[in-house]
């Protein structure tokens, strides 16, 4: 009987490490690099730490009429942050905007993405720039035009506007949401528009073998591969939504309803021209709290239920 020996890791000779490989051209990636960084820094990382920073503070005065001295007050204006019912009554409303506006906006890219995608359109040249047009209007500029279409007294249409009072109380929001869909339509169309450019044409073709035809195709296999895009913006649009400030600012002009309270961003907008900047400081750092948490969670909901 024979005995074959098996060779493996002993003491005398131990299990050879992974080396890594050295990484080439460290100083070329340092100078790409470096613009971005500095930018960064300068426009981004400092300015949040300084936020972070001021609403730390409070402000304090020696009598009535003394001089104001900024002091450390810890989480003091947090505190009037988490008391102040105005401020959370302005971010569910625009918890409520986004619900219906985002929906609508990201469906409506996602129509006529697929159909510049789609072969049975023609002129695609002039459509795309038909949808891609009204993002070129700057947002104030887009809300100025649509607050003269609303205005009773202003508008072209003032059979409608005499009927429909789209500044009023409850349709203000739905009139700005509809300002914001107007304008962003075309540039998320373009996004998810892009990722439809990025598929093979041999899935296409492969599909059309088994019999699919346009309508099939786009539902099972364009609109599938193009999750990542769409989900990206759908983050953008979480994003956008609770820094809405153009828009109602705008409007204050054409409707009363819209006050100094009526968005987040216009409130730490209004606090700060008081001044306050240390409440607004804090209102800031809250809100861009919030919407990291509602960004990061649509993530990972949207991952979760792709893995699936």
């Amino acid at each position: 009987m024979t005995t074959t020996a098996v060779s493996g890791p002993t003491e005398t000779s131990p299990v050879p490490r992974r080396t890594r490989r050295p990484i080439a051209h460290k100083k070329a990636i340092a100078i790409f690099v470096l613009p971005f960084g500095v930018l960064f820094a300068l426009f981004y990382l400092i300015p949040i730490g300084y936020a972070v920073y001021q609403s730390l503070l409070v402000v304090e005065r020696e009598g009535t009429f003394g001089q104001a001295t900024e002091v450390f007050g810890g989480l003091t204006q947090y505190i009037l942050v988490f008391q102040n019912g105005p401020f959370w009554q302005s971010v569910g409303r625009v918890l409520m905007f986004g619900v219906v506006q985002v929906p609508v906006m990201l469906g409506l890219a996602l129509l006529f993405a697929l159909l510049l995608d789609s072969p049975l359109l023609k002129g695609k040249r002039f459509f795309r720039l038909a949808f891609f047009v009204p993002y070129a209007v700057p947002g104030v500029i887009a809300a100025i035009m649509w607050g003269f279409l609303y205005s009773p007294n202003l508008s072209p249409f003032s059979l409608v506007t005499e009927n429909i009072d789209f500044l009023s109380a409850e349709l203000v929001l739905w009139a700005i949401a509809n300002v914001v869909t107007w304008v962003y339509v075309g540039y998320n169309m373009l996004i998810i528009y892009s990722a439809l450019l990025a598929i093979p044409t041999e899935i296409y073709e492969a599909a059309r073998l088994d019999g699919a035809g346009q309508l099939r195709i786009a539902w099972s296999v364009k609109i599938p591969l193009i999750i990542p895009a769409i989900v990206l913006t759908g983050i953008f649009s979480i994003i956008g939504t609770l820094q809405l400030l153009a828009e109602p600012q705008v409007f204050r002009s054409f409707s009363s309803a819209v006050t100094s309270t009526f968005t987040p961003n216009l409130m730490v907008y209004s606090t700060s021209a008081i001044p306050n900047i240390n409440l607004a400081a804090a209102f800031s750092v809250v809100l861009a709290l919030a919407t990291f948490v509602l960004s990061f969670t649509f993530l990972k909901f949207t991952q979760r239920k792709d893995a699936k």
